[in-house]
C-alpha cells in the first residue's frame, strides 16, 4: 500500500506541471549515445517521455542528431571523416551519407518508437523546414539556418501529431546541407514560440567541474553565461549548445534545459518535478 500511495504522490506533483503546461510546445532535440543503444529499452526511453507529454496535452516536437551512425556509415562506406573546430566536414559524398542516415535511418526510428509506444508521430525531411545558406567554405556542405518554415510543423501540432524532424536544410542553391542539431532545435524552437526546449546528451547538465557530478548548475541566468566562457566551464561541445539557448531565451523561449538523456525518464525528471535533474537557463 505504501508504495502505491507513493507513486500517487509523485503524480500529484507533477499535477501542477501538467496544468502549467497544458497546450504548451515543448521542443526536444534528441541526441546521445543511448540512441545506439543495443538495449531497445534504453532507445525507446525518450520517446515513452514523448508520448506522456503528448498524453498530458503538450505539444512535443522532436529534432534529432545522428553522429555516430553518421560516422559509422561513412566507415563503412569507406569516407573518412574529418572536423572542423568540432563540426564535419561535409563534401557531396558524406552528404548524401549523413541525409540517408539522419532522415532514412534515425528519423523513422524514432517515429516507429513514438508509434509504438501509443504516440502519434509524423516524419520531416528537415529540407522541408529549414532554409540556409552556406556557414563556411572550408566546411562544405554545412548550413546555416536562414528562415524555418513552420505551416506544416503546426498543422501536426494542432492534429496532436509530433513532428520528428531531421537536421538537414535546403540551401538556396538548391543542395542539401548538413545543420548543428542543437542550433536546428533553437531556431525551430524560437520559430514556433516553444515554451520549452530541452537539449538532450551525454552529460548531467552544465558542470563548473566536468569531472564532479557534484557541481552541476541547476539554474542558469543568460546574464551569467560570459563569465563562465571566460572561465572554461563552457567550453567546447557546450558552446553551441549554450549560445543557442541563450538566444532563445532572448527571442522568447521560457526555459531552457540540458539533460542527460541517459537517465530514464530524464526528460519527465526535469519537467515535472520540483527539484529537477539537469541545468535550467533562464532570464
Amino acid at each position: 500500500m505504501n508504495d502505491l500511495i507513493q507513486k500517487a504522490e509523485v503524480l500529484l506533483e507533477a499535477l501542477p506541471y501538467i496544468q502549467r503546461f497544458r497546450s504548451s510546445t515543448f521542443v526536444v532535440k534528441y541526441g546521445g549515445s543511448f540512441m545506439d543503444s543495443p538495449d531497445e529499452k534504453v532507445r525507446s526511453g525518450v520517446a515513452a517521455d514523448i508520448v506522456f507529454l503528448e498524453a498530458c496535452g503538450i505539444n512535443p516536437v522532436v529534432v534529432h542528431g545522428g553522429g555516430k551512425a553518421i560516422t559509422k556509415a561513412m566507415e563503412k562506406a569507406g569516407i573518412q571523416a574529418t572536423f572542423v573546430k568540432g563540426m564535419r566536414v561535409t563534401d557531396d559524398a558524406t552528404m548524401k551519407v549523413v541525409e540517408d542516415v539522419l532522415f532514412n535511418v534515425t528519423n523513422r526510428d524514432i517515429v516507429e518508437m513514438i508509434q509504438k509506444l501509443g504516440g502519434k508521430a509524423r516524419s520531416f525531411n528537415g529540407r522541408d523546414v529549414f532554409k540556409c545558406r552556406q556557414l563556411d567554405p572550408d566546411l562544405g556542405y554545412v548550413g546555416e539556418v536562414t528562415e524555418v518554415v513552420v505551416e506544416q510543423v503546426r498543422k501536426c501540432l494542432r492534429a496532436s501529431v509530433t513532428p520528428v524532424i531531421s537536421p538537414i536544410g535546403l540551401g538556396e542553391d538548391g543542395h542539401a546541407y548538413n545543420i548543428n542539431a542543437d542550433v536546428a532545435a533553437a531556431k525551430l524552437a524560437m520559430a514556433i514560440g516553444a515554451r520549452r526546449l530541452v537539449f538532450l546528451s551525454d552529460v548531467p547538465g552544465l558542470m563548473r567541474d566536468p569531472s564532479q557530478p557534484a557541481t552541476l548548475i541547476s539554474h542558469l541566468d543568460v546574464k551569467d553565461v560570459p563569465a563562465l566562457k571566460a572561465t572554461g566551464v563552457v567550453d567546447k561541445g557546450m558552446i553551441p549548445k549554450v549560445d543557442s539557448a541563450v538566444e532563445a531565451v532572448h527571442a522568447g523561449v521560457h526555459r531552457v534545459h540540458f539533460v542527460d538523456g541517459r537517465v530514464p525518464h530524464s526528460v519527465l525528471l526535469e519537467i515535472f518535478t520540483d527539484k529537477g535533474v539537469g541545468t535550467e537557463v533562464m532570464r
